[in-house]
């Protein structure tokens, strides 16, 4: 099958890249950029050499894209408001789109006018697009064509929750959560604040109170929920290249940590991808950097009367490009870890 990559010079494209040329039942045909236009992709990104055939960065025209017969499937690897002036014309020349931007993970316009400070894009392309986490969304989503890949901080988030809450084993009041996240996060840019000596030996929260993530995560949250569900949400920068590790903090009610276990097992028991953990240990950034996988555990506090869980995922794989080679192998009928770790 022949994909497509638009926007590959950033961190998610460069994972992008590097996956789909090793997957085996994928050709990579176009690679786009900007900035980029005309150079040979292996200059870019030198660990590829020899494994592209000479491909070159096209220009980055959603039109040329749409009008591509050869191409079956894009990823959109863009900035919020860019991405969806692609993703209308490939959606209706027929093709399948991965969108890992931000613009069709909210199903409201209105939310995503409060969070990211403008008006959506396409709020009537929102109908035609479906949020996924491959493990736990209705497989339903495999007949949209427009698909919204979720953020990285969502995805440590979600994953570890949302089987709770649709079970109501916990409540949808007093949940903390704190994320680390490495460096790559915050995209590829020359900014004096992501510099190698600004942030060495540097931990810092950011985003507060207002992460644009946050809006996601509630919004997801109280689907699952099927009430409101208002979370306290703190991201952090720390000086690692990749990963995020996420502890989150809920009261447990009548909840025993042997439901709470039990659920995960009846959700994932089939999973590749996920790694759920004893009680006992818990998860290591070092031990999902690469991969597609996460893992989490959780302990109960008597003291408190609290349930502690933590994730881990690396957010350039789990977090973006990994879970978007995931939904394509499951839209196409691939094995779900091809091409994958």
């Amino acid at each position: 099958m022949k994909t497509a990559i638009a926007g590959a010079s950033g961190y998610t494209g460069e994972t992008l890249l590097r996956l789909l040329a090793g997957h085996p039942q994928v050709e990579l045909a176009v690679v786009t950029s900007r900035s980029l236009t005309g150079q040979p992709v292996e200059d870019t990104h030198p660990m590829l050499r020899g494994r592209l055939g000479g491909l070159r960065f096209s220009p980055s025209e959603p039109e040329s894209l749409a009008a591509n017969g050869e191409i079956d499937l894009v990823f959109l690897a863009l900035p919020h408001g860019t991405a969806a002036a692609f993703a209308r014309p490939l959606v209706e020349s027929g093709k399948k789109v991965i969108d890992l931007s931000a613009d069709f993970r909210l199903g409201s316009p209105e939310l995503y006018a409060d969070y990211y400070g403008q008006i959506h894009p396409d709020p009537e392309l929102l109908q035609q697009a479906a949020y996924v986490i491959p493990e736990i969304s209705p497989q339903s989503w495999k007949n949209f064509p427009l698909v919204a890949c979720p953020g990285c901080y969502p995805t440590s988030i979600l994953m570890p929750l949302m089987p709770l809450l649709q079970e109501k084993l916990l409540g949808a009041k007093g949940i903390v959560i704190n994320s680390i996240s490495g460096i790559s996060g915050a995209g590829k840019k020359a900014d004096l604040f992501y510099s190698f000596i600004e942030r060495h030996e540097s931990v810092v929260a950011y985003g507060l109170p207002w992460h644009r993530h946050l809006s996601e995560i509630e919004e997801q949250l109280s689907t699952a929920a099927e009430a409101p569900v208002i979370v306290q949400f703190a991201p952090h920068l720390a000086p690692m290249k990749s990963g995020i590790a996420t502890t989150i903090t809920v009261p447990g009610g009548e909840c025993s940590l042997e439901s709470l276990y039990a659920a995960w097992q009846n959700t994932y028991r089939d999973c590749p991808f996920v790694s759920i953990l004893p009680s006992a240990q818990h998860p290591d950034t070092t031990h999902v950097r690469g991969s597609n996988r996460i893992e989490f555990s959780a302990v109960f506090d008597p003291r408190t009367g609290n349930f502690v869980i933590t994730s881990a995922i690396d957010n350039l794989m789990k977090g973006a490009a990994g879970q978007a080679v995931q939904i394509m192998n499951l839209s196409c009928g691939f094995s779900e870890t091809a091409g994958l770790l």
